[in-house]
């Protein structure tokens, strides 16, 4: 079984669209299947997108797990003068992304793999909805990897569902010495906010 977390997803492409729609913005996305959510903008991604305050106006922020592009591009165009790194595994998803950022107009975003972002890039922001079903040592490796890379004042908006463990997340997230907590929660997700 393909999963949207493989490098390679080995399911045949099927490009597709979806919108976007938001209080400030209506984006139209490219889409493909092997990719999260390819159908629809996800409940969570569009909970996390209502719910965060505006991102820092400059400096580098970052979208974990980027898909085809709906938390990046949000960011991008709520924050011209920042660089956004769009980071993800999924080649076809970072393709997707270059391909939505460049239709759109937003030149300061910067999709990645994981492997490729610089070491010195610090985050003034992170917003996530992070691919929970890689599993728990997974996800907490993957956290911890970036988590690590905020500026002194840097903030981390994840959404995470309920039932998929928010708030163990959350405990976890205090254990290894960061603030967390509860920014929003609506439609069973979670918005926690990780600080230093």
């Amino acid at each position: 079984m393909a999963h949207y977390f493989s490098e390679q997803p080995s399911t045949a492409s099927r490009p597709g669209s979806v919108d976007l729609v938001l209080p400030d913005l209506h984006l139209r996305l490219e889409t493909d299947s092997g990719v999260f959510s390819p159908e629809r903008v996800d409940v969570g991604t569009r909970v996390l997108l209502e719910s965060v305050p505006p991102p820092p106006q400059e400096g580098d922020l970052l979208d974990l797990g980027c898909g085809y592009g709906p938390i990046a591009l949000t960011m991008a165009s709520r924050a011209p003068g920042a660089t956004v790194w769009a980071v993800d595994v999924n080649r076809r998803s970072l393709e997707l992304t270059t391909r939505n950022a460049r239709t759109l107009g937003l030149h300061h975003v910067r999709a990645a793999h994981v492997d490729d972002v610089p070491e010195e890039v610090k985050f003034r922001a992170i917003w996530s909805n992070p691919a929970i079903r890689i599993g728990k040592q997974a996800l907490h490796e993957m956290l911890t990897r970036w988590l690590t890379r905020l500026t002194p004042d840097g903030v981390a908006y994840l959404v995470v569902q309920k039932h998929l463990g928010s708030d163990s997340l959350q405990r976890w997230l205090g254990e290894q010495g960061w603030q967390a907590s509860r920014e929003a929660s609506r439609a069973s997700y979670r918005i926690l906010k990780v600080t230093r």
